[in-house]
């Protein structure tokens, strides 16, 4: 048994405060050192093979699109079939592996990225656009994740010590938790770190094999993340690296026979799409394919005239602003009752104005988005908004050789309006007037989504009652609806948010694994 499991319950690995010169010129320095590895080249790795492709994604800074963070390998239908091969070889070993054993990859895995914070939080800075203390919650959360899902593989190894199987006369019976297979990873751009951290670990605890597709807009500190788990002693062709178009690759793997499931974090459509491949069967294959979906959300925060309103105000612009709004649990509606509206409205306003845009690397409050295309997908919303509510603040380009918008606001803005329903992935936050808390509540619940909600208020029944009747996976009350934490928080959606996985919960490594009971007579 590993002894540090017995020793040290989990324990959410701290934030870095900034406010300290020491801390902040640390990672002024570390932003340097990853520049001066600007353009290097990344490989794909399939088995024991580290391959470079004439074919290569270029890693550009969103917030400096004049420079390039990295060139990785890009692989084709070819080489995506030879990876699917190294895995499925290499499952038949991984799986006999001891779960302490793969709990201990994952517990190295996270002293390294412990060791190494710094570095894998200024590549963040520069290839994702977050702030200091975005990219360090980053990877915190990463961190988290192989730490508690280390300690989970172990807990659900012991689960007949832990809850044994009712006993009958005549038969020893137990439970095991077996690995499903060989399983395609895709995470996002917008917690690259954190997210393929967590979706990978998970799977490969559990005793799986993986194909890890990482998102193009932030290739490189994947890349980096797989180097971390080859250095922690991760046996090749565990987990092959293979970057790559969706369209091609990410559609031959899903519907490839032989792939037992599908980890997916991201937009709706794309989920959606995913999930039609998975469901077909393909020849030759033996099993459902199981899908593992978290796709986004339309959240918000409701605020009835009991609330504290600075704080409500605070939270409102913290969820819809923290990363330009690119996170799936960003506060882009807000509904306040009618009696405190034009308050708290206006403290809202207030509190958007203050915040700073520029580079992250100069730790400005608001970055940019992640690329042209979100860049004008933005900026075709505020334009539609301009129509659907009033403009407060923001509502245009701001400066900088990269993808800057400001931070934009709307109010008196319909519940039906395109603004407050469609998921904009980005900074503009849409103000809704409710005649009480009840309606305002109604008012959240019509979306399509239901990832995170807050509600504010200092009245004991209405909470009791928001606590029953707001529909979305992770309400929080009197805070902002945003920063989930692993084994605080198991956070995941309903409805079009995707299949309510729970990670960073007690339940997410049943997700990657299946129950095999077993029986025998005396």
């Amino acid at each position: 048994m590993n002894k540090r499991t017995e020793a040290a319950p989990f324990a959410n690995e701290p934030f870095v405060d900034f406010g300290v010169e020491e801390n902040r010129l640390a990672m002024e320095a570390a932003i340097g050192k990853i520049k001066e590895e600007l353009g290097r080249e990344y490989p794909l790795r399939i088995g024991d093979e580290k391959i470079y492709t004439e074919e290569k994604i270029v890693s550009l800074n969103p917030g400096d699109v004049g420079m390039a963070i990295g060139r990785v390998s890009k692989t084709d239908r070819a080489l995506a079939e030879k990876a699917m091969q190294a895995a499925l070889k290499t499952f038949e070993s991984w799986k006999n592996v001891p779960a302490e054993e793969r709990a201990g990859v994952l517990f190295r895995s996270a002293e390294r990225l412990r060791e190494r914070k710094r570095e894998f939080s200024a590549t963040m800075v520069l290839e994702a656009g977050k702030n200091y203390a975005e990219a360090d919650a980053d990877t915190a959360e990463a961190i988290d994740f192989m730490e508690f899902y280390a300690r989970e593989m172990i807990r659900l190894d012991r689960i007949n010590e832990t809850l044994p199987l009712t006993k009958i006369a005549g038969e020893d019976n137990r439970l095991e938790y077996i690995p499903l297979g060989v399983g395609i990873v895709i995470p996002p751009w917008n917690f690259p770190l954190a997210i393929c951290a967590g979706m990978t670990a998970a799977a490969i605890v559990s005793g799986n094999a993986v194909l890890l597709k990482p998102a193009s807009a932030t290739p490189v500190v994947a890349a980096k993340f797989v180097e971390l788990m080859e250095e922690a002693g991760l046996p090749p062709g565990v987990l092959n690296f293979v970057p790559g178009s969706g369209a091609e690759v990410g559609d031959y793997l899903t519907s490839h026979p032989k792939t037992r499931f599908i980890s997916f974090t991201g937009s709706k459509e794309v989920g959606l799409r995913i999930g039609r491949l998975a469901a077909e069967t393909a020849p030759g294959q033996i099993w459902i394919k199981r899908f593992v979906a978290e796709m986004g959300g339309k959240d918000g925060i409701v605020v009835d005239e009991t609330a504290d309103l600075g704080a409500a105000a605070q939270a409102i612009v913290s969820s819809a602003f923290g990363f330009q709004g690119q996170k799936c649990s960003a506060g882009s509606r807000a509904f306040v009752v009618e009696s405190v509206y034009e308050e708290v409205t206006e403290r809202i306003v207030e509190l958007t104005k203050r915040l700073s845009i520029g580079l992250p690397e100069r730790n400005c409050a608001i970055g940019p988005v992640i690329d042209e295309s979100s860049y004008k997908k933005i900026l075709g919303y505020i334009e539609i908004g301009r129509k659907e509510g009033r403009l407060l603040a923001g509502g245009g380009r701001a400066p900088g050789n990269g993808y800057y918008i400001e931070p934009t606001v709307f109010a008196d803005v319909d519940g039906k309006a395109r603004i407050m329903q469609e998921e904009i992935f980005g900074p503009v936050l849409a103000i809704g007037k409710a005649k009480d808390w009840r309606e305002a509540i109604r008012l959240y619940n019509d979306t399509e989504y239901g990832l995170t909600g807050s509600f504010f208020s200092t009245d004991e029944k209405r909470i009791e009652e928001a606590e029953r009747t707001m529909h979305c996976g992770n309400l929080y009350i009197n805070r902002k609806c945003t920063g989930a934490l692993v084994g605080v928080h198991p956070f995941g959606g309903f409805n079009m948010s995707g299949t309510d996985s729970k990670a960073g919960g007690r339940d997410y490594l049943l997700l990657f694994t299946q129950a095999k009971a077993i029986s025998r007579k005396r």
